[in-house]
C-alpha cells in the first residue's frame, strides 16, 4: 500500500470515528471532522500534510517511489 492510499484511509477513518464519537459521546467531537477537513483542504493547495510526514517515516513509499522501484 502506498503512502497516498494510507493517507486516504487514515483521513476516512478519522472522519468516521468523529461521527461515531459525536453520536455516542458528545457533539463537540464534530470539531475533529472540521479539523480533518481543514487539513485536507489546505494540503490540496499547499502540498503540506503533517500526517503524510508521519506516514513516510513509518516506511510507506509514495506512488512515485513505488513506480520508480518497479522499473
Amino acid at each position: 500500500m502506498t503512502a497516498e492510499r494510507v493517507l486516504m484511509a487514515f483521513a476516512g477513518f478519522m472522519v468516521l470515528l468523529s461521527v461515531v464519537l459525536t453520536w455516542y459521546v458528545h457533539p463537540y467531537w464534530l470539531w475533529l471532522t472540521v479539523f480533518v477537513g481543514a487539513n485536507l483542504f489546505q494540503s490540496a493547495f499547499t502540498g503540506f500534510c503533517p500526517a503524510m510526514m508521519v506516514i513516510k517515516k513509518l516506511g510507506f513509499k509514495t506512488e512515485r517511489q513505488a513506480a520508480q522501484g518497479s522499473l
